[in-house]
């Protein structure tokens, strides 16, 4: 599973050196030109980039116009297309509208699942799944009915983490995912959640901040992940000066690693 962690950018080159590509969110562009640049120079040294339409950091999807802008400007070598949270129907409307608008933009297509609960996630997978622009599905980490899936058992991070694994274990019980495609999980509640994923092959990727936002606060993993999680958007803390928070932010980064794939990056 290849891993990206979202990093204020005064660590940005230490986390690249132990990631494996680039995670972009798009508002942050237009926010700041030394965020873009950090992008443009990734792409220059051959590193993989995916663009991100920021509707977790900002609630809704980005302005379809203005991030298409963004993607003819950096050419990402992916991109997600503007989802609608936890709405299966309005997700598949916004994917076809954007994918009609602008059929042609450089990079390859994410299209995220979306749906309030099970049987909606699964029509709006499979409806990405058996779409021929869709190059890469993504799954949330977040969706509120992951809590009730499992009701009865820990915090609401250990709620979600046990909510996408029973989905996800459901969704393959059910002969639903499409192995033929590779897949991404957006986000992360809790770290030894990945542990679950080892032997899927078909998760190629992941992304979150999770490792560097406890190291930045001082919360180093223990030996099977965390008991619960500090709800911070890392995009509010890019311009931070975090150097001297780098041991444990690192410790984190290779424990993650090692739920992950079971392995350091090498």
């Amino acid at each position: 599973m290849k891993i990206a962690h979202e990093a204020p950018l005064s660590i940005f080159d230490k986390v690249q050196a132990v990631t494996d590509y680039d995670y972009a969110l798009v508002h942050l562009f237009e926010e700041s030109e030394e965020y873009y640049n950090t992008f443009v120079k990734a792409k220059e040294n051959g590193r993989e980039v995916l663009l991100d339409n920021s509707i977790f950091e900002l609630g809704t999807a980005f302005d379809g116009d203005v991030y298409v802008n963004w993607i003819n400007k950096l050419k990402p070598d992916w991109y997600i297309v503007p989802d609608v949270l936890d709405n299966a129907n309005a997700t598949i409307d916004s994917f076809d509208s954007f994918m009609l608008s602008y059929p042609d933009l450089p990079g390859k297509v994410i299209g995220v699942a979306q749906g309030s609960t099970y049987d909606e996630l699964v029509a709006c997978y499979r409806y990405l799944a058996n779409d021929s622009r869709v190059d890469k599905i993504a799954m949330s980490f977040n969706h509120p009915f992951f809590q009730t899936t499992i009701p009865s058992l820990g915090n609401k991070y250990y709620r979600m983490m046990r909510g996408r694994q029973k989905v996800i274990a459901d969704m393959l019980r059910d002969g639903i995912i499409n192995q033929d495609k590779p897949h991404h999980l957006l986000g992360c509640g809790l770290p030894q959640e990945f542990e679950e994923y080892q032997n899927h092959k078909w998760i190629d990727s992941m992304d979150t901040s999770n490792p560097v936002i406890h190291g930045m606060k001082g919360i180093r993993y223990n030996d099977y992940g965390l008991n619960d999680k500090e709800s911070v958007k890392l995009f509010t803390l890019i311009d931070e000066d975090v150097v001297a928070c780098w041991d444990d932010i690192d410790y984190n980064i290779k424990k993650f690693r090692e739920m992950c794939n079971g392995t350091e990056k090498r």
